[in-house]
Protein backbone atom coordinates (compact mmCIF):
# COMPACT_ATOMS: atom_id res chain seq x y z
CA UNK A 1 0.00 0.00 0.00
CA UNK A 2 1.62 3.81 -1.12
CA UNK A 3 0.26 6.04 1.41
CA UNK A 4 1.35 8.90 -1.05
CA UNK A 5 -1.15 7.71 -3.29
CA UNK A 6 -4.29 7.00 -1.29
CA UNK A 7 -7.89 7.04 -2.96
CA UNK A 8 -9.55 7.28 0.28
CA UNK A 9 -8.31 7.66 4.08
CA UNK A 10 -10.92 6.84 6.59
CA UNK A 11 -10.72 8.00 10.10
CA UNK A 12 -12.46 5.60 12.70
CA UNK A 13 -12.22 1.64 12.95
CA UNK A 14 -15.44 1.64 14.21
CA UNK A 15 -18.28 -0.70 12.69
CA UNK A 16 -19.36 2.11 9.92
CA UNK A 17 -15.23 2.48 9.28
CA UNK A 18 -14.83 -1.06 9.00
CA UNK A 19 -17.62 -1.08 6.09
CA UNK A 20 -16.40 2.01 4.43
CA UNK A 21 -13.27 -0.37 4.11
CA UNK A 22 -14.82 -3.14 2.63
CA UNK A 23 -16.63 -0.89 0.42
CA UNK A 24 -13.46 1.08 -0.62
CA UNK A 25 -11.32 -2.61 -1.02
CA UNK A 26 -14.58 -4.35 -3.41
CA UNK A 27 -14.62 -0.74 -5.41
CA UNK A 28 -10.62 -1.61 -5.93
CA UNK A 29 -9.81 1.96 -4.73
CA UNK A 30 -6.74 2.72 -2.73
CA UNK A 31 -7.61 2.77 0.82
CA UNK A 32 -6.10 2.86 5.00
CA UNK A 33 -8.35 3.18 7.68
CA UNK A 34 -6.51 5.29 11.01
CA UNK A 35 -7.76 4.38 14.36
CA UNK A 36 -6.33 6.34 17.59
CA UNK A 37 -7.25 3.40 19.69
CA UNK A 38 -8.11 -0.03 19.58
CA UNK A 39 -10.13 -1.53 16.45
CA UNK A 40 -14.12 -0.95 17.24
CA UNK A 41 -12.47 1.75 19.77
CA UNK A 42 -15.52 2.66 20.69
CA UNK A 43 -16.97 -0.26 21.30
CA UNK A 44 -14.05 -1.68 23.60
CA UNK A 45 -14.67 0.97 25.89
CA UNK A 46 -18.41 -0.06 26.19
CA UNK A 47 -19.69 -1.76 29.90
CA UNK A 48 -18.20 -5.29 30.37
CA UNK A 49 -21.80 -6.62 30.57
CA UNK A 50 -23.40 -4.21 28.00
CA UNK A 51 -25.94 -5.83 25.76
CA UNK A 52 -27.06 -3.83 22.40
CA UNK A 53 -30.74 -2.97 21.97
CA UNK A 54 -30.70 -3.93 18.06
CA UNK A 55 -30.64 -7.95 17.47
CA UNK A 56 -27.30 -9.47 15.94
CA UNK A 57 -28.34 -9.18 11.92
CA UNK A 58 -28.89 -5.08 12.54
CA UNK A 59 -25.28 -4.79 13.83
CA UNK A 60 -24.07 -6.69 10.50
CA UNK A 61 -21.84 -5.13 7.72
CA UNK A 62 -21.44 -6.36 3.77
CA UNK A 63 -24.06 -9.25 4.91
CA UNK A 64 -21.31 -11.30 7.06
CA UNK A 65 -23.39 -13.53 9.38
CA UNK A 66 -23.16 -12.10 13.02
CA UNK A 67 -24.50 -15.10 15.41
CA UNK A 68 -25.07 -14.32 18.68
CA UNK A 69 -26.48 -16.84 21.62
CA UNK A 70 -28.84 -14.11 22.72
CA UNK A 71 -31.28 -12.22 20.96
CA UNK A 72 -29.80 -9.32 21.74
CA UNK A 73 -25.78 -9.34 21.78
CA UNK A 74 -23.10 -8.73 24.33
CA UNK A 75 -20.04 -6.55 24.64
CA UNK A 76 -17.77 -9.21 23.82
CA UNK A 77 -19.47 -11.22 21.08
CA UNK A 78 -19.54 -7.80 19.05
CA UNK A 79 -15.60 -7.42 19.51
CA UNK A 80 -15.46 -11.14 18.37
CA UNK A 81 -17.14 -10.20 15.35
CA UNK A 82 -15.50 -7.62 13.78
CA UNK A 83 -12.23 -8.72 14.88
CA UNK A 84 -13.10 -11.57 12.53
CA UNK A 85 -14.25 -9.22 9.81
CA UNK A 86 -11.46 -7.30 9.56
CA UNK A 87 -8.73 -10.42 9.82
CA UNK A 88 -11.34 -12.40 6.91
CA UNK A 89 -11.19 -9.14 4.91
CA UNK A 90 -7.54 -8.45 5.11
CA UNK A 91 -8.26 -4.37 5.61
CA UNK A 92 -5.68 -1.75 5.81
CA UNK A 93 -6.09 -0.54 9.07
CA UNK A 94 -3.58 1.69 11.54
CA UNK A 95 -4.49 1.53 15.09
CA UNK A 96 -3.35 3.44 17.86
CA UNK A 97 -2.38 6.79 15.13
CA UNK A 98 -3.83 10.00 15.62
CA UNK A 99 -4.99 12.31 13.53
CA UNK A 100 -2.74 15.72 14.12
CA UNK A 101 -3.79 18.10 10.92
CA UNK A 102 -5.03 18.00 7.76
CA UNK A 103 -4.55 20.24 4.38
CA UNK A 104 -5.86 20.59 0.90
CA UNK A 105 -2.91 20.46 -1.08
CA UNK A 106 -4.31 21.13 -4.55
CA UNK A 107 -6.88 17.88 -5.70
CA UNK A 108 -5.30 15.94 -2.44
CA UNK A 109 -5.42 16.35 1.39
CA UNK A 110 -2.09 15.52 2.70
CA UNK A 111 -2.73 13.81 6.61
CA UNK A 112 -0.49 14.01 8.96
CA UNK A 113 -0.70 11.72 12.34
CA UNK A 114 1.60 10.93 15.12
CA UNK A 115 3.35 8.07 12.72
CA UNK A 116 3.46 9.17 9.14
CA UNK A 117 1.92 11.62 6.88
CA UNK A 118 -0.41 10.14 4.28
CA UNK A 119 -1.91 11.46 0.69
CA UNK A 120 -5.64 10.77 -0.18
CA UNK A 121 -8.08 12.23 -2.52
CA UNK A 122 -10.44 11.47 -0.46
CA UNK A 123 -11.31 11.44 3.64
CA UNK A 124 -13.80 9.72 5.29
CA UNK A 125 -14.57 10.53 8.93
CA UNK A 126 -16.50 7.83 10.85
CA UNK A 127 -15.14 8.83 14.74
CA UNK A 128 -18.39 8.59 16.26
CA UNK A 129 -18.93 10.64 19.42
CA UNK A 130 -17.52 8.35 22.16
CA UNK A 131 -14.78 10.28 23.03
CA UNK A 132 -15.77 13.35 24.95
CA UNK A 133 -18.31 13.27 27.51
CA UNK A 134 -20.34 15.87 28.26
CA UNK A 135 -19.36 18.06 31.58
CA UNK A 136 -21.45 18.93 34.87
CA UNK A 137 -19.26 21.78 34.80
CA UNK A 138 -19.46 21.88 38.47
CA UNK A 139 -16.88 22.23 41.26
CA UNK A 140 -15.23 18.68 42.02
CA UNK A 141 -15.95 17.65 38.71
CA UNK A 142 -11.74 16.68 38.26
CA UNK A 143 -11.64 14.50 41.78
CA UNK A 144 -10.40 10.99 41.08
CA UNK A 145 -14.11 9.82 42.49
CA UNK A 146 -15.42 10.95 39.49
CA UNK A 147 -15.74 9.38 35.81
CA UNK A 148 -17.68 10.18 33.00
CA UNK A 149 -17.45 6.43 31.85
CA UNK A 150 -18.55 3.05 33.50
CA UNK A 151 -17.30 -0.05 33.11
CA UNK A 152 -17.53 -2.72 35.64
CA UNK A 153 -19.77 -2.55 38.95
CA UNK A 154 -17.60 -4.47 41.07
CA UNK A 155 -15.43 -1.67 42.01
CA UNK A 156 -18.61 0.49 43.67
CA UNK A 157 -19.47 -2.70 46.11
CA UNK A 158 -20.43 -1.54 49.41
CA UNK A 159 -19.80 1.53 48.42
CA UNK A 160 -21.86 5.10 48.09
CA UNK A 161 -22.63 5.71 44.53
CA UNK A 162 -23.99 8.34 42.76
CA UNK A 163 -25.05 7.71 39.14
CA UNK A 164 -26.06 10.92 36.96
CA UNK A 165 -28.63 10.77 34.05
CA UNK A 166 -31.05 8.18 32.76
CA UNK A 167 -30.23 7.23 29.57
CA UNK A 168 -30.25 3.42 28.96
CA UNK A 169 -25.99 3.47 30.14
CA UNK A 170 -27.15 5.44 33.73
CA UNK A 171 -29.78 2.67 34.17
CA UNK A 172 -27.86 -0.38 33.72
CA UNK A 173 -25.24 0.83 35.82
CA UNK A 174 -27.82 1.97 38.46
CA UNK A 175 -29.08 -1.72 38.29
CA UNK A 176 -25.99 -3.38 38.00
CA UNK A 177 -24.01 -1.40 40.79
CA UNK A 178 -27.32 -1.45 43.13
CA UNK A 179 -27.12 -6.10 42.09
CA UNK A 180 -23.19 -5.91 43.69
CA UNK A 181 -24.18 -4.40 47.00
CA UNK A 182 -23.46 -0.63 45.93
CA UNK A 183 -25.48 2.20 47.43
CA UNK A 184 -26.74 3.99 44.76
CA UNK A 185 -28.34 7.22 44.49
CA UNK A 186 -29.46 9.02 41.16
CA UNK A 187 -29.35 12.68 40.06
CA UNK A 188 -32.08 12.99 37.22
CA UNK A 189 -32.19 16.33 35.36
CA UNK A 190 -35.65 15.38 34.12
CA UNK A 191 -38.92 14.31 35.79
CA UNK A 192 -38.65 10.78 35.33
CA UNK A 193 -36.63 7.70 33.79
CA UNK A 194 -36.02 8.49 30.01
CA UNK A 195 -38.81 6.62 27.30
CA UNK A 196 -35.95 5.87 25.44
CA UNK A 197 -34.70 3.53 27.85
CA UNK A 198 -34.77 -0.14 26.86
CA UNK A 199 -37.98 -1.36 27.24
CA UNK A 200 -37.27 -4.33 28.99
CA UNK A 201 -35.00 -3.07 31.41
CA UNK A 202 -37.55 0.56 31.82
CA UNK A 203 -39.55 -1.65 34.34
CA UNK A 204 -37.37 -2.54 36.67
CA UNK A 205 -35.45 0.49 37.17
CA UNK A 206 -38.93 1.64 38.03
CA UNK A 207 -39.64 -0.93 40.77
CA UNK A 208 -36.19 -0.49 41.89
CA UNK A 209 -37.26 3.28 42.95
CA UNK A 210 -40.01 2.66 43.62
CA UNK A 211 -39.71 0.07 46.27
CA UNK A 212 -36.68 2.28 47.80
CA UNK A 213 -33.90 -0.45 46.78
CA UNK A 214 -32.13 3.16 44.57
CA UNK A 215 -33.01 6.20 45.54
CA UNK A 216 -33.73 8.72 43.00
CA UNK A 217 -33.71 13.01 42.78
CA UNK A 218 -35.64 13.90 39.83
CA UNK A 219 -35.39 17.10 38.42
CA UNK A 220 -32.37 17.77 40.05
CA UNK A 221 -28.64 18.82 39.46
CA UNK A 222 -25.38 18.28 40.49
CA UNK A 223 -23.70 21.58 41.90
CA UNK A 224 -20.28 20.71 43.55
CA UNK A 225 -18.57 17.47 44.53
CA UNK A 226 -16.21 17.11 47.54
CA UNK A 227 -13.95 14.57 48.48
CA UNK A 228 -16.78 12.93 50.49
CA UNK A 229 -19.80 14.68 49.79
CA UNK A 230 -22.05 15.59 46.68
CA UNK A 231 -24.55 18.75 46.45
CA UNK A 232 -27.12 19.14 43.85
CA UNK A 233 -30.18 21.20 43.34
CA UNK A 234 -33.92 20.23 43.72
CA UNK A 235 -36.72 22.50 42.43
CA UNK A 236 -34.59 24.92 43.78
CA UNK A 237 -33.72 23.84 47.21
CA UNK A 238 -29.95 22.77 47.73
CA UNK A 239 -29.13 19.41 49.44
CA UNK A 240 -26.38 17.58 50.40
CA UNK A 241 -25.48 13.90 51.02
CA UNK A 242 -22.49 11.31 51.54
CA UNK A 243 -20.51 10.13 49.05
CA UNK A 244 -17.75 7.79 47.92
CA UNK A 245 -17.98 7.79 43.77
CA UNK A 246 -19.74 10.24 40.98
CA UNK A 247 -20.80 7.91 37.73
CA UNK A 248 -21.49 10.72 35.28
CA UNK A 249 -23.11 9.52 32.77
CA UNK A 250 -24.58 12.83 30.69
CA UNK A 251 -23.87 11.65 27.52
CA UNK A 252 -21.24 12.17 24.86
CA UNK A 253 -20.26 14.45 21.87
CA UNK A 254 -18.49 14.21 18.31
CA UNK A 255 -15.06 16.00 18.63
CA UNK A 256 -16.53 19.32 16.72
CA UNK A 257 -12.82 20.86 16.54
CA UNK A 258 -11.92 18.79 14.15
CA UNK A 259 -14.73 18.48 12.18
CA UNK A 260 -14.12 22.54 12.25
CA UNK A 261 -10.20 22.05 11.20
CA UNK A 262 -11.27 20.01 7.95
CA UNK A 263 -13.83 23.24 6.94
CA UNK A 264 -16.73 21.30 7.53
CA UNK A 265 -19.66 23.87 8.48
CA UNK A 266 -21.55 22.85 11.69
CA UNK A 267 -25.31 24.23 11.45
CA UNK A 268 -27.30 25.84 14.17
CA UNK A 269 -27.91 24.80 18.24
CA UNK A 270 -27.00 20.81 17.43
CA UNK A 271 -23.92 21.50 15.31
CA UNK A 272 -25.29 19.26 12.12
CA UNK A 273 -21.93 18.68 10.13
CA UNK A 274 -23.31 19.63 6.70
CA UNK A 275 -23.50 17.29 4.11
CA UNK A 276 -24.99 16.17 0.64
CA UNK A 277 -27.72 13.70 2.12
CA UNK A 278 -27.04 11.23 -1.34
CA UNK A 279 -23.26 11.07 -1.15
CA UNK A 280 -22.38 12.35 2.25
CA UNK A 281 -19.99 14.23 0.87
CA UNK A 282 -19.48 17.68 3.15
CA UNK A 283 -19.31 21.44 2.26
CA UNK A 284 -15.60 20.53 1.72
CA UNK A 285 -15.30 18.36 -1.60
CA UNK A 286 -13.68 15.31 -1.41
CA UNK A 287 -14.36 15.10 2.50
CA UNK A 288 -16.83 12.69 3.60
CA UNK A 289 -19.09 12.09 6.80
CA UNK A 290 -20.24 8.26 7.79
CA UNK A 291 -22.03 7.18 10.95
CA UNK A 292 -23.27 8.60 13.98
CA UNK A 293 -21.17 11.73 13.25
CA UNK A 294 -23.53 12.99 11.01
CA UNK A 295 -26.55 13.90 13.66
CA UNK A 296 -23.45 16.83 15.56
CA UNK A 297 -25.46 16.60 18.73
CA UNK A 298 -28.44 14.57 17.81
CA UNK A 299 -26.54 10.89 18.76
CA UNK A 300 -29.70 8.98 19.37
CA UNK A 301 -30.27 10.14 15.51
CA UNK A 302 -27.70 7.68 13.78
CA UNK A 303 -26.89 3.99 14.52
CA UNK A 304 -25.04 0.89 13.02
CA UNK A 305 -27.86 -0.25 11.78
CA UNK A 306 -29.27 2.81 10.01
CA UNK A 307 -25.93 4.04 8.80
CA UNK A 308 -24.19 1.19 7.37
CA UNK A 309 -25.68 2.26 3.98
CA UNK A 310 -23.35 4.82 4.21
CA UNK A 311 -20.27 3.02 3.49
CA UNK A 312 -21.54 1.91 -0.38
CA UNK A 313 -23.47 5.53 -0.96
CA UNK A 314 -19.75 7.34 -0.76
CA UNK A 315 -17.62 5.53 -2.59
CA UNK A 316 -20.16 4.70 -5.06
CA UNK A 317 -19.80 9.02 -5.11
CA UNK A 318 -15.93 8.48 -5.29
CA UNK A 319 -15.91 6.28 -8.22
CA UNK A 320 -18.14 8.36 -9.81
CA UNK A 321 -15.80 10.81 -9.64
CA UNK A 322 -12.50 9.02 -11.38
Amino acid sequence: MDIKSLDILIVGAGPIGLACAIAAKKAGLHYVVIEKGALVNSLYHYPVNMNFFSTSEKLEIDEIPFISKEPKPSKQESLEYYRRVATSKELHIRLYETVQGVEKKVNRFEVVTDKAIYSSTNIIVATGFYDIPVQLNVPGEDLPKVTHYYSDPHAYAFQKTIVVGASNSAVDAALEIYRKGGDVTMIVRDKAIGERVKYWVRPDIINRIEEGSITAYFNAEITEITDTTVSFSQDGIIKTIPNDYVVALTGYKPDFTFLESLGINLIGEQKIPAYNEKTMETNVNGIYLAGVICGGLETHKWFIENSRVHAKMIVDAVVSKK
